[in-house]
């Protein structure tokens, strides 16, 4: 999502303060990871969405960390950049909010010394509308609303694609689509593309939007209620822990990363987000 502008969205940062630094962090380019105190207690800093990574790094530093002796403190952002711009600063020791797909072109783009961990969520991609119950009565011209990130645009229109809504041409597909590669179009629909932060708010000017999983979430939108959903399984979209690439083998990240992974956590998810909004992906 380079060219992704920043959004109003809330994003939750576990900051960590590591024994002796001080409280503005760690200065760019220093590697050390968390470590213990005194006490034995890492404190550690996580870069996360406040829906549904925020909370469940709240249940994480509520229920599982102290016995595993950790601590997490959160606090929050507004946009999708910081989190990767202070965890390369060493503000942070981790982030929690982002999949490959995106993590991928920001490390290329940006140039980040990163390293991440396997995957802990999916939020699936759904087609909501407030004027159709049946993707088949979306009507010729229909305006549908789509990611205006690469990262994302291309996930939205194969979500359309696997459903029969379009087809894309050749050797295109989740990863590499736009809005210009789509081939047929028996619908003749038109693509708004939109910022992924403001595609539930649009929904009523739309006829229907793709909307992001985290996004859906806080306009209170169910994957029950969406014309289309994203099929999970195997998914190359399921959030991780990303850190940099000197700390991957620090002890407190990698318990912090075990407790994330945890049957604890995955029941925590399933109990949470009952309708499938969010899913476990381990």
């Amino acid at each position: 999502m380079s060219t992704f502008r920043s959004t109003t969205r809330a994003a939750a940062v576990i900051i960590v303060t590591s024994l002796g630094l001080s409280a503005c962090g760690l200065a760019k380019g220093d590697s050390e990871g968390p470590a213990a105190d005194d006490k034995g207690i890492t404190t550690i800093t996580v870069g996360a969405s406040p829906t549904p990574h925020a909370k469940i790094l709240e249940y994480v530093d509520k229920e599982l960390a102290p016995a595993a002796e950790l601590d997490l403190d959160i606090k929050t952002f507004d946009d999708y950049i910081q989190p990767n711009v202070q965890l390369s600063e060493g503000t942070l020791d981790a982030n929690y909010y982002q999949h490959l797909p995106y993590y991928e072109e920001q490390v290329t783009d940006r140039g980040y010394d990163f390293a991440h961990f396997t995957g802990i969520h999916i939020e699936p991609f759904a087609l909501y509308s407030d004027k159709v119950k049946d993707v088949k009565d979306l009507k010729s011209g229909a305006q549908i609303g789509v990611n205006n990130d690469p990262s994302n645009q291309g996930r939205a229109l194969q979500l359309l694609a696997d459903n029969g809504v379009i087809t894309l041409k050749d050797g295109k597909d989740a990863t590499n689509a736009t809005i210009f590669d789509v081939k047929d179009n028996p619908k003749k629909l038109t693509f708004k593309e939109t910022d992924p932060a403001q595609l539930a708010r649009s929904l009523q000017d739309l006829d229907a939007a793709v909307i992001n999983g985290n996004y859906a979430i806080e306009a209170d939108l169910s994957t029950k209620d969406a014309l289309i959903v994203e099929d999970g399984k195997d998914s190359p979209y399921a959030n991780f822990l990303a850190v940099q690439k000197a700390n991957e083998n620090n002890p407190g990240l990698k318990k912090l990363d075990e407790l994330l992974h945890s049957p604890e956590v995955k029941a925590y998810i399933e109990k949470t987000w009952p309708g499938g909004e969010v899913l476990p992906a381990f």
